[in-house]
């Protein structure tokens, strides 16, 4: 079962990625996505069947107003250098410790929509990732319960603008310009998934070409360990997303740099999730 959030009659909802269409399901909570996640599997197929008799509900999945899978997460916790051969690329060592950046949701973009390669940069940056959608307030969490945590998983792209990130020494600055995080096109129930989402291979393709190829197996810090960590630290609340960090093959380690640039069309795809797909438009004066 995937699980789409898009605009309906002016509204924002939740619904089910039923063949081609989309069967919107009633509002749960304020976090809609993380709250249908965690539903048993019966109710989620009883609000299906009862919603598709209501022709207003359902819609085209090629004509519908996609949203980021999460439209408005309290919070983007993202990992860096979480695979080796990624720090190795960038001239860093296997971290001993993750490095986390958070990012604003006026940064995400939809599935479909455009990825805008700011007006200030021309080194504008792909990074496939998986992400974690929380689905339940958590603190303090252990190895032995920090999946319970997990509502899903879906597809996010870091979209990096490089020469910003690396005015500073914390990477903020570079990965918030607008529209450049896409994060979709659905969320999948973790229940569906390998636990933690571990040994999927993870790809990203730009105007079709391969440019990185790895499995999620070779996190550094997986998304038990991320769960723990973070939640020493801070609470989680439902509907938050944690970014699991990119494999090798960014464009700004190739030699040379491949960036991308208005007409481009980039792809994220992870096993058993989906494939994230987004033109690049550049941004108009």
């Amino acid at each position: 079962m995937k699980f789409a959030a898009f605009e309906l009659h002016g509204r924002v909802a939740t619904g089910c990625v039923d063949n081609d269409q989309l069967v919107a399901l009633p509002a749960l909570a304020a976090q809609d996505m993380a709250a249908w996640l965690i539903q048993p599997p019966e109710r989620v197929a009883s609000a299906l069947a009862a919603a598709r008799a209501d022709a207003a509900d359902v819609v085209s999945w090629s004509k519908a107003r996609l949203l980021p899978a999460v439209p408005a997460p309290g919070k983007i916790v993202c990992l860096g250098l979480n695979y080796a051969d990624h720090a190795a690329e960038g001239g860093h060592a296997k971290p001993e410790f993750p490095s986390f950046f958070m990012r604003g949701a006026s940064s995400l973009a939809a599935h479909g929509a455009p990825m805008v390669r700011p007006q200030v940069s021309d080194t504008f940056d792909f990074e496939a990732e998986l992400a974690v959608i929380v689905g339940r307030r958590s603190r303090h969490l252990a190895p032995r319960n920090a999946l319970a945590a997990v509502a899903g998983y879906t597809c996010f792209n870091d979209g990096s603008v490089r020469d910003w990130q690396r005015r500073t020494s914390q990477w903020t600055i570079g990965k918030n310009f607008d529209a450049t995080g896409p994060l979709g096109p659905w969320v999948v129930p973790a229940a569906e998934l390998p636990a933690g989402a571990a040994g999927l291979k993870i790809e990203s393709r730009l105007n079709g070409q391969v440019m990185q190829s790895s499995n999620t197996s070779l996190m550094l810090t997986s998304v038990v360990d991320a769960l723990c960590l973070l939640t020493q630290a801070m609470t989680l609340e439902p509907g938050d997303v944690i970014a699991m960090g990119t494999p090798s093959g960014v464009g700004h380690a190739r030699k040379p740099p491949v960036f991308m640039r208005g007409g481009d069309r980039i792809e994220v795809e992870i096993e058993r999730i989906g494939v994230l797909a987004n033109p690049v438009v550049d941004e108009q004066r």
